[in-house]
């Protein structure tokens, strides 16, 4: 594989994975203003169905910087076991393109 090959995939990456991480970060931090005030929340199907859209991340610094949605248990549980598994992910495609 060509340098610029591997320049290309290694700028798509920080595209796929760090559009996603900042659009579900501002999601957790909508849906904490918007508990704040007592308003419609963001559907928490939606918080976590982006954490599992590789924003997993994203949703982890939400969920310490806000102290948003620790109280719950499946996030708890849930989203550090996906930002594990998109790290691992990551990792099997460098050592993937590597070869």
């Amino acid at each position: 594989m060509d340098i610029q090959t591997i320049h290309f995939i290694s700028r798509a990456m920080v595209f796929l994975l760090g559009v996603p991480c900042i659009i579900t970060y501002l999601l957790f931090a909508w849906d904490k203003h918007l508990a704040v005030y007592q308003r419609q929340r963001v559907p928490e199907a939606l918080l976590f169905t982006m954490s599992a859209l590789f924003g997993a991340f994203g949703a982890l610094c939400a969920m310490i910087f806000f102290r948003h949605k620790t109280q719950h248990r499946s996030f708890l549980i849930v989203v550090p076991l996906l930002a594990v598994l998109q790290v691992a992910l990551v990792v099997l495609f460098k050592l993937y393109v590597d070869r």
